[in-house]
């Protein structure tokens, strides 16, 4: 894949309407408002994709303290640009993220995606279907 694109964190960027409505479809987001959308974002570390005329592909984010615990959320990549990787890119990106790489732990919640993120050493959190984890910190 030729670099077409560029993630960021700049909110400023981000095309929250456009987000809201892609969420809104999804299992997981039904019911969540533009004001509930604009809120998560405010309150959150936020990577959107874009291609290079700042049209955008995707949008992630972390709600995290910076130091322990953080939880990705919303990993959605826009219809037209499905099935080209950039989801895999994003996740990467994500997760190699001077504020998120140090973290001890790093959980998510999915109900069909765990290969994309096993790919990432992610692996399951005890018998539940839905979250898994990297979990860095070595509890005796």
């Amino acid at each position: 894949m030729a670099k077409d694109f560029f993630i960021s964190n700049d909110k400023n960027l981000l095309d929250v309407s456009a987000i809201k409505n892609f969420i809104a479809d999804e299992y997981w987001g039904d019911g969540r408002s533009i004001a509930d959308v604009e809120t998560t974002i405010k309150n959150s570390y936020c990577f959107g994709i874009y291609r290079l005329d700042k049209e955008q592909i995707g949008f992630a984010r972390v709600v995290t303290d910076y130091i322990y615990f953080g939880y990705i959320m919303d990993v959605i990549i826009f219809e037209k640009f499905q099935g080209k990787g950039y989801g895999k890119i994003l996740i990467a990106h994500v997760l190699n993220d001077d504020m998120i790489k140090n973290l001890k732990t790093i959980a998510l919640k999915t109900k069909d995606a765990h290969s994309l993120y096993e790919r990432y050493n992610f692996k399951k959190i005890g018998n539940s279907p839905l979250w898994m984890s990297i979990d860095k910190q070595i509890l005796d």
